[in-house]
């Protein structure tokens, strides 16, 4: 997803501001190269404002209009990412806080609740001592396989091909130290919630 975001090739197609969709085109990508070559000083919307030379609101909207997400949300993602990366190698979760440019531990720990459903030292150890419960159900792309902890969501697949065991274990092989347990009923509402509109 983040390659994607940064490498966005945007068709315009109606005016969303005086200056036009060419204008919102280029602000939209220099907003996108802005976080991410300043992601580390964990830029307010208000310095991307400033660097783009529109307000704090117009930022937001446009952003969201046109990538799908806010600002925020994709500075979360590339924190993340990186975070990720340095957990996976031999950084500690004190060093991958600071080095991602987050003030404390706690900042960190909140980023993998809500985006992975388990602690920065849980995904550190791959899941050692998680429970994850997984179940496949009916999506409009075609059969999903979800896995959750007991703090929500932490992964979301496809079944190609009715080969549910190649999907179920692209999941499973980010978190190889947990324990998987077949659980339905567990991820149903996580399922409803994602694939019913009626739910958003």
């Amino acid at each position: 997803m983040l390659s994607a975001l940064r490498d966005i090739t945007i068709e315009p197609s109606a005016v969303e501001t005086p200056e036009g969709p060419v204008a919102d085109y280029e602000r939209v990508r220099d907003i996108i190269a802005y976080i991410s070559e300043h992601w580390r000083e964990q830029p307010s919307l208000e310095a991307i404002a400033e660097h783009v030379g529109v307000s704090t609101t117009h930022v937001h909207h446009l952003f969201r209009r046109w990538s799908g997400l806010s600002p925020k949300a994709f500075l979360q993602a590339i924190t993340l990412d990186n975070a990720k990366a340095m957990l996976t190698s031999s950084a500690s979760v004190l060093e991958t806080t600071y080095e991602v440019g987050l003030s404390g531990p706690a900042r960190l720990h909140d980023l993998f609740v809500t985006h992975e459903a388990m602690t920065p030292g849980d995904y550190k150890v791959g899941g050692a001592g998680l429970t994850m419960r997984y179940g496949f159900h009916p999506s409009p792309f075609g059969e999903a396989v979800l896995v959750a902890t007991d703090r929500g969501l932490a992964g979301l697949g496809f079944v190609d091909k009715g080969n549910r065991h190649a999907a179920l274990e692209d999941l499973t092989r980010r978190w190889p130290k947990a324990t998987y347990v077949e659980d339905a009923a567990a991820t149903a509402p996580l399922a409803r919630r994602i694939f019913d509109p009626h739910r958003w």
